[in-house]
């Protein structure tokens, strides 16, 4: 049961900041993300789609018993990109604790997933 709370928590929090890049122009995410002045149009939107696609392994793959073995895989994916978002908040002297939370999700995800834990 805590694999499946943790997995929907993470899916809903990388299905919502990856749907909200991919509809938000990157005009408008710089006024609220630093970091987003740094990259370009293109890479945002490759970003907020790696999240929705992870969000969403985290959970169908699993729960529809079609290939199990990509949801712990797409956790592992989230928690490279957690880790990147960590780096970046820590550059930017921002608040860790989101993506560092998401991160160890992932992490306890992955490790469930793949019946480590």
């Amino acid at each position: 049961m805590a694999l499946w709370i943790a997995s929907g928590l993470l899916a809903f929090a990388m299905v919502g900041a990856g749907g909200f890049k991919l509809a938000t122009p990157r005009v408008k995410l710089m006024e609220r993300m630093k970091w987003a002045t740094a990259w370009s149009d293109g890479n945002v939107k490759l970003l907020g789609l790696a999240e929705v696609l992870g969000g969403i392994g985290v959970v169908v793959p699993h729960l529809t018993g079609i290939l199990p073995v990509l949801t712990p895989i797409a956790a592992v994916c989230l928690v490279v990109l957690m880790a990147g978002a960590v780096k970046t908040h820590v550059e930017l002297k921002e608040p860790v604790a989101p993506p560092a939370i998401l991160a160890l999700l992932g992490v306890f995800v992955a490790l469930g997933r793949f019946g480590v834990v």
